[in-house]
């Protein structure tokens, strides 16, 4: 699904090439940031529950949807600081900024966006998608039980 969403949010880019339409730029913004959402949410019922025939039990359903945006945020940004690896730094920093400018995106009227800006956000959310797949399956699941579980106060 997530490679889909990358090819919605480039259509969306370009949907009027001589004056892009600012609801089309903003809503390619918001699917990239989704891109990421979707992929962190099923790397972490992939490195939790498992893949394959696991992928269709209510398990693998219930940690896909228990991802929530704003703690997931809060854990990518302290990625760097917990010693995790730049694949997962780098999907990290991503997440941040366009989960950033997916709030600009869809919740202030104001805010405008440019081709190029939205086409350099697209290719950046493709960018951390790779970068996640190639960390270890390890980190990939110290990374899913940072942004889904809460930490308790000692």
């Amino acid at each position: 699904m997530t490679q889909e969403l990358i090819v919605t949010a480039r259509k969306l880019a370009k949907a009027n090439p001589m004056k892009p339409r600012q609801a089309d730029l903003k809503r390619a913004v918001s699917t990239a940031y989704y891109a990421l959402f979707h992929t962190l949410a099923q790397t972490c019922a992939d490195r939790l529950i498992g893949t394959g025939l696991r992928r269709n039990k209510p398990a693998w359903r219930q940690v896909y949807r228990s991802l929530e945006h704003g703690y997931a945020r809060s854990a990518c940004e302290r990625c760097k600081q917990l010693g995790f690896p730049d694949e997962i730094v780098r999907f990290g920093n991503a997440f941040v900024r366009l989960q950033k400018e997916r709030h600009d995106a869809d919740y202030d009227p104001a805010a405008r966006f440019t081709k190029p800006e939205v086409a350099l956000m697209i290719a950046q959310a493709e960018r951390a998608i790779r970068s996640l797949s190639q960390a270890s399956n390890q980190d990939k699941t110290a990374f899913a039980a940072l942004v889904l579980l809460k930490q308790r106060k000692a």
